[in-house]
């Protein structure tokens, strides 16, 4: 299995060459030349594995370059119930990603697939841990070093911290927008005193962090000389990671292969939803990828007319589900490769159109900048849009309802598969992350405090640890390259 740059420009190289990286030198993301196929006798098999397992069996696909024996046995490290305890009562931990129904109505049913159970208590923790591993495998085997640089709206950067702390051979140095996060996540990240750990706080929003981001990956001579590496979903390893629970999502609802099952995927910047999207190519059968937005709708307004408009920093809400206030969608790129079959140089010149002019449009007609639009049903792919009124209400029904309590983030992609639901097609909303991490709002909601896992339960009153800066590069860099040493 080789991979390739959606910009065409860079040298095919094996999972193992991409691993540490994030973009590649032409700018683009990778992909793989070809998305592996998944039989139905397949299918049949992975029904009855265990989450591990199953990792193993899709990871096997993409990472050909590591000895099957290494990559289950770092399979089975990540994903066990030790890591993944944090279960809500009634669920089996051991499950990983267990499925709960909330509702049957009309023909049709709602399910809700737990991807929060990890050590951070997001969805994040399903690909970080992986990650984690894998690049201390990685480091150990070539006797190497590491600097994670990356860029957190909340969930990534605790997630990708918990993973890589004390990790030999890495560093991280973590961005994120300063006073946009919410009082759990800026706790979970800031309390954190290990001495490889460097957290930045942005004065600006998350589409600030992720530019600087990417400029520091775009300049080859400081990425080399100081060794950095990536953990946003830009890192094609991440969202590979991803794809799995789509697997087991659909192995859980279903129990023949001539059924199908559609996805809503709570979306900001397009990593969760885009290993739908792969699933989906490597022959999985999902009917609709309901993408679900908030107020920064920058997804659900491409899905709904063919134009993606970047939104600045001024345009930028900040919301009750920060982890989605992202105005340019870094993985989109990726999607747009495959809309265009793979014509690497109009992504190359539709995205530096995103760098120039803030977007570009695929509705057809004068004007436009072509008419792929129209194949966007093929590809499964519907949106929708929630706002604060809409998590508030949706939060306090499913609580009325079912006794459960759902984050902001989960409340958004509740709210609009609720509007794509189809008899005899069960639809999985894939929860973002467990309500504690969001206790403003659920108090706001339900007028009583989040239930916490052991060991959160006085966080934000920790020591915190932090450096604020403004969103400039070269500050940036020289903070990286000022705190040397492992």
């Amino acid at each position: 299995m080789h991979y390739v740059s959606t910009r065409g420009h860079a040298a095919a190289q094996n999972f193992s060459e991409i691993l540490l990286g994030g973009l590649a030198p032409d700018g683009g993301l990778y992909l793989p030349e070809k998305y592996p196929q998944v039989t139905g006798a397949e299918l049949d098999q992975w029904r009855s594995l265990s989450y591990a397992d199953l990792a193993f069996e899709v990871l096997k696909k993409f990472a050909t370059d590591v000895p099957e024996a290494d990559l289950k046995a770092l399979a089975h490290k990540t994903y066990s119930a030790d890591v993944y305890r944090n279960a809500r009562a009634g669920e089996d931990a051991s499950q990983i990603t267990p499925l709960r129904v909330l509702e049957e109505k009309d023909g049709s049913k709602l399910l809700l697939q737990a991807l929060s159970n990890g050590p951070t208590l997001a969805f994040k923790d399903m690909a970080m841990q992986l990650l984690g591993s894998l690049f201390e495998y990685t480091l150990a085997k070539n006797d190497a070093k590491l600097n994670i640089f990356g860029a957190t709206s909340g969930d990534t950067g605790s997630a990708a911290e918990y993973a890589m702390r004390g990790k030999k051979g890495i560093r991280v140095f973590m961005l994120s927008p300063h006073k946009k996060m919410s009082a759990f996540q800026t706790a979970q990240m800031f309390s954190l005193q290990d001495p490889n750990i460097f957290n930045i706080a942005v004065e600006g929003v998350f589409d600030d962090c992720q530019d600087m981001v990417k400029a520091v990956s775009n300049d080859h001579a400081f990425k080399a000389s100081q060794k950095i590496g990536t953990v946003n979903s830009i890192n094609w390893a991440r969202v590979v990671a991803q794809v799995v629970y789509y697997f087991r999502g659909y192995l859980s609802a279903t129990t023949s292969n001539d059924q199908k099952v559609s996805f809503t995927v709570p979306s900001g910047n397009f990593g969760n939803i885009c290993a739908g999207h792969i699933a989906r190519m490597m022959g999985l059968p999902i009917d609709k990828l309901v993408a679900a937005t908030n107020e920064n709708d920058v997804l659900d307004e491409f899905f709904r007319t063919g134009i993606y408009r970047v939104r600045k920093s001024a345009e930028t809400y900040h919301t009750s589900s920060p982890s989605m206030d992202i105005s340019k969608a870094s993985n989109f790129e990726r999607f747009i490769h495959d809309l265009l079959d793979g014509d690497s140089e109009r992504v190359r010149a539709l995205f530096h159109k995103v760098e120039t002019e803030g977007g570009f449009n695929l509705a057809g007609g004068p004007g436009s900048d072509g008419d792929e639009f129209a194949k966007i049903g093929g590809f499964g792919f519907q949106s929708g849009k929630s706002t604060h009124q809409d998590r508030l209400d949706t939060i306090r029904d499913i609580e009325q309802r079912y006794g459960i309590t759902i984050d902001t983030h989960t409340a958004d992609g509740v709210k609009v598969a609720r509007e794509y639901a189809t008899p005899g097609v069960p639809m999985i909303v894939l929860e973002t992350a467990l309500p504690a991490k969001f206790n403003e709002t659920i108090r706001e909601a339900l007028g009583r405090d989040a239930e916490r896992p052991a060991g959160f339960e006085n966080i934000e009153a920790l020591p915190q640890r932090f450096e604020v800066m403004a969103a400039d590069v070269a500050q940036v860099k020289a903070f990286i390259a000022g705190h040397t040493g492992l």
